[in-house]
């Protein structure tokens, strides 16, 4: 079992201040204040299939399981961490959702050569 958290930021009121906040404050201060944390991803988002997506980034923070999770969650420097993306965030709330993860690997079995023209 894999377990992650994931972030949506949605789109702020002014961009720029928001990625100088995101990379050069908030990113530094995950790596600080989870300390169970196995990996961070961190993603802009392109696009929507819908249009327009509502939310600018995401980041997706793994832990081993649902209980160090819960222990790094639970830390004074975790309510710090969260008060600083609540004020960067200044399109709206975050969302966060804490996801059991299943990888599916996909590898190519045959690889299809297109057709010679005649």
């Amino acid at each position: 079992m894999s377990i992650k958290v994931v972030v949506l930021y949605p789109y702020p009121k002014d961009q720029e201040a928001f990625e100088k906040a995101y990379t050069s404050e908030h990113i530094p201060l995950v790596a600080k204040s989870l300390t169970r944390l196995t990996k961070a991803t961190y993603s802009h988002v392109l696009m929507s299939p819908q249009g327009d997506s509502p939310f600018c980034r995401i980041a997706e923070l793994h832990y081993s399981s649902l209980e160090d999770l819960q222990a790094d969650f639970s830390t004074p420097a975790a309510q710090a961490l969260g008060a600083h993306a609540a004020s960067i965030s200044t399109g709206g709330l975050t969302i966060s959702l804490v996801c059991d993860e299943e990888v599916v690997t996909f590898e190519k079995t045959q690889v299809l050569q297109p057709e010679a023209h005649s």
